[in-house]
């Protein structure tokens, strides 16, 4: 069953220099609403808050005047300028519900519970907003009054208020929307200018993916994107190099490949002339010398090209791996070069020595550094093989590898002089280096004891078994 294909994110479908401008006026915007809310809000509350205290203030005062009470029973109706109150406007509740009023303007008001309890002496004073006969808010404030069973209320309209704020919200909503505007124009240019080095950094690489040019590309200064671009400089390094290892890979192979496959193509065509008759008859030993000849050339691209598809897996051990006892590996391997080099003696000492890997891949490794070993032994020598503590250490009686030598070896198609007329492929070493090396090891040439080569394998591990591997 295929995975589900996840869809990308709106946002991702923008471009980068979009997504700049929309998080940039959008951030604007909402801290500029919540500064416009806190400023809208505290004015509000400071002009509700000097309101009241000024009409708590005027109401305490005018409550301790007598006249003003006396006022109200014989004069009842007066206009409030007269009375120096033009603003606010003025009456007096008694405790039997009876709205005594000084002015004569205005719509009524319409009186409740909390100015009555302030009359009759159950509350000490009384603030709040009430909605006039003609729909206009009042601050009312009620205290007592100066006799016994009376309250007095002062009412002020909060028109000037409500206009004074409906004006703050206009000047401040249209700046908003200004600073939005800008933040926008301010967004587009960062994209713009910041966003420059990144356009540039896409068009090399783009060139790149197209020209297949892998030169570096220009770093200029040290922030992320010169980061980025120093990345890209490591990972065009190592494509450049693993194309190079390919393309002297292919032309190693094709040389190695070339002696072979003429050798068998002249043969072969002498078996077919002969067949045909163009030739004169072989003899039964020329003939038979000729198809082992082809035999012998038919085994030797057969090892050439199983060590050029080793080569050519260049991943990591594989994930699935298990405990492997490299003693046991070992032994393997040396009972299978025994039977190709019968002239040849092996001395074996083995200790356990436990390592995570891949089997088969270690096999071959030993293998091919023991076939080595054995290659150079003299007939009759005698090819010392010996794992304590984790490192297994292969003697030979060979004529040994040249210390200037002993950093190529482990070159792919890489022989020596002395080794150019020897069969083989210069593949070997080049194999147990790469297994060696993705199981976390190493290997060493040295001089053996016995004046030939000594190879030495380190691979980590321990000498106890794993828990659950008897």
């Amino acid at each position: 069953m295929n995975p589900p294909t996840l869809l990308p994110r709106w946002h991702y479908k923008r471009s980068l220099a979009g997504r700049v401008i929309l998080l940039t006026t959008f951030s604007v915007g909402v801290a500029m609403a919540f500064a416009a809310l806190a400023v809208y809000v505290t004015v509000r509350m400071q002009m509700q808050e000097t309101l009241d205290e000024s009409l708590t203030e005027r109401a305490e005062r005018a409550a301790s005047l007598p006249a003003l009470s006396n006022l109200a029973t014989t004069t009842p109706r007066v206009p409030s300028w007269a009375l120096g109150a033009a603003d606010v406007r003025i009456a007096f509740l008694t405790s039997s519900g009876q709205v005594i009023s000084l002015a004569d303007d205005g719509p009524e008001l319409v009186l409740g519970e909390p100015e009555y309890h302030v009359a009759t002496g159950q509350s000490p004073s009384s603030l709040r907003t009430i909605i006039a006969a003609d729909g206009a808010r009042y601050r009312v404030v009620t205290v007592p009054g100066d006799q016994p069973g009376q309250a007095l209320v002062i009412a002020q309209s909060l028109g000037p208020q409500e206009k004074v704020l409906a004006k703050l919200g206009a000047v401040m909503l249209f700046f908003g929307v200004v600073g939005v505007i800008i933040a926008g124009a301010v967004g587009w240019a960062v994209a713009r200018n910041g966003l420059r080095p990144v356009r540039r950094l896409t068009a090399s690489v783009e060139d790149i993916a197209r020209t297949e040019d892998l030169r570096p590309l220009r770093v200029e200064g040290d922030d992320e994107i010169a980061r980025l671009a120093i990345s890209f400089n490591h990972m065009l390094t190592a494509l450049g190099a693993s194309r190079d290892r390919q393309r002297q890979l292919v032309a190693d192979a094709g040389h190695e490949l070339r002696t072979p496959l003429t050798s068998l193509r002249t043969n072969i065509d002498l078996l077919t002339q002969a067949d045909r008759g163009d030739l004169p008859d072989l003899e039964p030993r020329a003939r038979a010398e000729l198809l082992d000849d082809v035999r012998a050339q038919i085994e030797e691209l057969t090892t050439l090209i199983g060590d050029l598809v080793e080569l050519a897996r260049d991943e990591p051990v594989p994930l699935v791996v298990e405990p492997v006892d490299l003693s046991e590996v070992v032994d393997r391997a040396v009972g299978r070069v025994r039977r190709r080099a019968p002239g040849v003696t092996f001395e074996v000492d083995l200790d356990p020595w436990w390592v995570v890997g891949e089997a088969s891949s270690l096999e071959r490794a030993v293998t091919n550094l023991l076939d080595n070993a054995a290659k150079w032994s003299p007939e009759g020598g005698t090819v010392r093989v010996r794992l304590a503590d984790g490192a297994l250490v292969v003697d030979d009686e060979g004529p040994g590898i040249a210390p200037e030598d002993r950093d190529h070896v482990f070159e792919r198609f890489w022989r020596s002089d002395e080794s150019r007329a020897m069969p083989g492929s210069g593949l070997g070493l080049a194999i147990v280096d790469q297994v060696v090396g993705r199981h976390a090891g190493a290997v060493v040439p040295s001089a053996s004891p016995a004046g030939g080569t000594r190879m030495t394998v380190t691979i980590p591990g321990s000498v106890d078994a794993p828990a659950g591997v008897s």
